[in-house]
């Protein structure tokens, strides 16, 4: 069994903001230490955006120091809060290839699984930047390959959460873009997805969506109405345990799982044989 982890928002900081810098750092090696010790280790970690806070040079330096220690490889994409330029500058290179266009994205072929990783950052804008020109990318992308089982990993989810102010227009043009790219393409079994620091999951053009929670702190579960212009003191954020996603590919099949990370003490131990029939 092949696996992979998605971990997103990781919102690394620096000692400019001191309470982030240290919950957002110590929360991202809770999460890395939680998958080194899974069995099989994975063989590969996809960071899924806004792997810093505000897109500085210092922001990267400081998360390529905390990654340094990982002993599995990983592979990013952009999200809101990051910035191409300063991103490139700490991590260019094979776990973050560019297109023709200068956009972090690409394709990596796995044992029996294929990961195609979009770029829908669209520079000071929240919502993602998929467009026709990132659509037909993706469309050759997928179509170099349509037999093998494929993840498609993004920052941006086009479904709706629920949590209002977190959601896009469920009829901006980009989401129906996406929805075309996907509908035929049938060896995509999941599109992996981030930016709302919760794990749900819903359906695009009969291929599921999963949204995984950050390695930051979340979003609280509201799904009241919201008037983005007047302050009602509602909770935003809430310090929930941080988690993953745990991609397994076997045989063709493909399945995601949502984990919270953390050491966990065992509750019951394989000692005996199975007296199932």
């Amino acid at each position: 069994m092949l696996t992979i982890a998605q971990i997103t928002d990781l919102h690394v900081t620096t000692a400019a903001d001191p309470l982030s810098q240290m919950r957002n750092e110590q929360r991202l090696r809770q999460v890395l230490a939680s998958i080194h010790a899974l069995k099989p280790r994975p063989v590969a970690i996809i960071a899924s955006g806004d792997l810093v806070d505000h897109g500085k040079p210092e922001e990267y330096a400081a998360l390529k120091a905390i990654l340094a220690e990982a002993e599995i490889p990983i592979y990013f994409a952009l999200g809101n809060h990051d910035r191409r330029a300063p991103f490139l500058e700490v991590f260019g290179g094979p776990f973050a290839p560019l297109d023709e266009t200068g956009l972090v994205q690409y394709a990596v072929d796995f044992d029996g699984l294929r990961m195609v990783v979009c770029d829908t950052l669209s520079e000071g804008h929240q919502f993602s930047g998929f467009d026709e020109a990132r659509a037909a990318w993706l469309a050759r992308t997928l179509d170099a390959d349509r037999s093998t089982p494929t993840i498609v990993v993004m920052h941006h989810p086009p479904i709706l959460s629920g949590v209002r102010w977190m959601d896009p227009d469920p009829d901006a043009p980009w989401i129906g873009l996406l929805a075309e790219t996907l509908r035929e393409r049938e060896q995509v079994r999941v599109v992996l997805c981030g930016h709302v620091h919760r794990a749900f999951h819903g359906l695009l053009a009969g291929r599921p969506v999963a949204t995984a929670p950050a390695s930051s702190i979340q979003v609280t579960l509201d799904l009241r109405p919201v008037d983005m212009g007047r302050p009602d003191g509602r909770e935003l954020l809430t310090a929930e345990p941080p988690g993953y996603v745990l991609v397994a590919a076997e045989n063709g099949r493909v399945t995601t799982h949502i984990c919270v990370a953390g050491a966990f003490e065992p509750a019951v131990a394989y000692t005996r044989p199975f007296g199932f029939t």
